[in-house]
């Protein structure tokens, strides 16, 4: 169930793999140009349906933080999660992922929730445009596929 702003990528490697390094929210930094990894809250050490992350992200020079909530949690097939700031919804982040012959199908897709004045607010701070997240996937895809590739 990929979002309508999405990439997909074939990976030469085991969905089971690719799975667990996507869903490791501490190394996404290795793979994002944009997220910078984070920490697990609660006592959460790992993926888990409902575990909670703060991540850290960086944009030129900005930087932010924001609490991630794990909301599908599928070894192998999907992983999703949801991007709140101060309380407020930011965006769904999801991973769709397909055996092929030759290893996987990975579809990444994200979809923006915040409301209108925080994306009027946030405008001035950097794209946050369905053109820009598709950029930013293609870029995570390449790197997670290096990794698991090599």
């Amino acid at each position: 169930m990929a979002y309508p702003t999405a990439v997909s990528r074939e990976i030469a490697a085991p969905a089971q793999k690719v799975w667990e390094l996507i869903s490791d929210l501490p190394r996404m930094g290795e793979w994002s140009p944009e997220n910078q990894g984070g920490a697990w809250k609660g006592g959460a050490t790992g993926p888990a349906l409902g575990a909670v992350f703060t991540g850290k992200n960086k944009n030129g020079i900005r930087r932010w933080s924001t609490t991630v909530k794990v909301v599908e949690c599928q070894p192998g097939r999907a992983f999703e999660i949801a991007v709140t700031k101060m309380g407020m919804p930011v965006s769904h982040w999801r991973y769709d992922i397909e055996e092929t012959p030759t290893g996987c199908a990975v579809t990444e897709s994200w979809d923006d929730h915040r409301a209108a004045w925080m994306r009027l607010v946030s405008s001035p701070m950097g794209d946050h445009s369905g053109d820009h997240a598709k950029t930013e996937m293609a870029a995570t895809l390449a790197k997670v596929a290096q990794a698991a590739e090599g």
